[in-house]
């Protein structure tokens, strides 16, 4: 088993509730703390919730759930918190930890905080079905785990990363979900929670993700959307999608791949995925977030007084990356995050994964591209 390399931890009912903390303000701001005049990396949008530590996500969450849900049991939820720190750091007997690079640790954590966000700030509304604390406590369990499916087995150790399974990672995350939640007491919940995590992922149509109850649904529109907000509002989301999505792509034969048709290449380069990621972005927010989530993204604005930081947060990423395209000053994109994976030098192992990938996918030549 290799070293963990994880960065030091932060401090530390289906009716309608009543819901006491103040509308207008994250709870975390509530409490009087005082924002920076610069976003640290390995935070949340509102640069209050260090999304690489499990202890400050986890007391965030529980705070959110608690709040929204008054005397609703906590211990399914810290457990489940609990467990995925285990299967995300290697202490899972049975799984490997975490290995990718850009969908790691700190990733998940940022989408389960986003996704208990998008519940409370429903749960703010003044009309509409409520969702009940046990749909959201299922709901935040899976956006949890609903990259579970990246992680290896002890079986597949042949494998060489997780980023292998870019393509199918999201069954794999349904597959895992099925064997934890009846462990959990969330049995009864296998068969929506393994549907609506296919909201965060493309191996499955949208409109073909069948459940009865428009609640469900709703859930995995708040699922696909955090996944999406959590990523596109990083603050280092650029670099990360230069460096690490474009290795992971590569891995799984995204971003160059050799099929009946001869080799198709989709992404020469980080940098050519870079620039491809504008239009993405906008088509996400448009036809995604917009049309197939129903906006589901504004249920946080009940939380922000109307604002919404993760909008905020997009917005200046693409403004930004249109700065850096007009006038290639690619040197710019400069910063150099922290990875939280439980390999000790996970970028230097993933670039020479992607660069033995590429050998073998275009033979020993030069592949196109390479050089941006």
């Amino acid at each position: 088993m290799t070293a963990l390399k994880f960065a030091a931890y932060a401090p530390a009912g289906a009716g309608r509730q009543s819901v006491d903390w103040p509308a207008a303000l994250p709870i975390q701001e509530a409490r009087g703390r005082v924002p920076r005049p610069y976003r640290r990396s390995d935070f949340d949008v509102t640069d209050t919730v260090q999304v690489s530590s499990p202890p400050a996500v986890r007391e965030a969450v529980l705070d959110l759930y608690s709040r929204s849900w008054p005397g609703a049991p906590l211990a399914t939820l810290t457990r489940a918190l609990a467990d995925f720190e285990r299967l995300f750091t290697g202490q899972e007997p049975g799984y490997l930890g975490v290995d990718t690079v850009y969908h790691d640790l700190q990733h998940s954590q940022d989408v389960v905080l986003a996704m208990a966000r998008l519940m409370a700030g429903y749960e703010l509304q003044p009309d509409g079905p409520r969702l009940g604390a046990e749909r959201a406590l299922m709901g935040l369990v899976t956006a949890l785990f609903h990259d579970s499916g990246y992680i290896r087995e002890t079986g597949e150790s042949a494998i060489p990363n997780g980023a292998v399974f870019t393509r199918n990672h999201v069954t794999r995350s349904a597959r895992y979900l099925a064997k934890y939640l009846p462990g959990a007491g969330l049995g009864a919940w296998v068969p929506i929670a393994t549907r609506i995590v296919h909201f965060t992922g493309y191996e499955m149509p949208l409109d073909l993700i069948r459940v009865d109850d428009a609640r469900d649904r709703l859930v995995g529109h708040m699922l696909g959307t955090a996944d999406m907000l959590a990523q596109m509002a990083d603050r280092c989301y650029l670099e990360k999608c230069r460096d690490r999505l474009y290795a992971e792509f590569v891995l799984g034969d995204v971003a160059v791949s050799n099929g009946s048709g001869g080799t198709k290449v989709l992404y020469g380069s980080g940098l050519d995925l870079l620039r491809q990621t504008p239009k993405f972005i906008s088509s996400t927010i448009d036809n995604r977030l917009g049309k197939s989530f129903n906006h589901a993204y504004r249920y946080l604005e009940p939380l922000y007084g109307g604002d919404n930081p993760y909008m905020n947060a997009i917005r200046k990423n693409v403004d930004y990356l249109q700065t850096l395209m007009r006038g290639s000053r690619w040197p710019m994109l400069r910063r150099n995050p922290p990875v939280f994976t439980v390999e000790c030098n996970p970028m230097s192992g993933m670039r020479a994964l992607m660069v033995e990938h590429l050998k073998e996918v275009w033979g020993a030549g030069p592949a196109p591209g390479g050089a941006g």
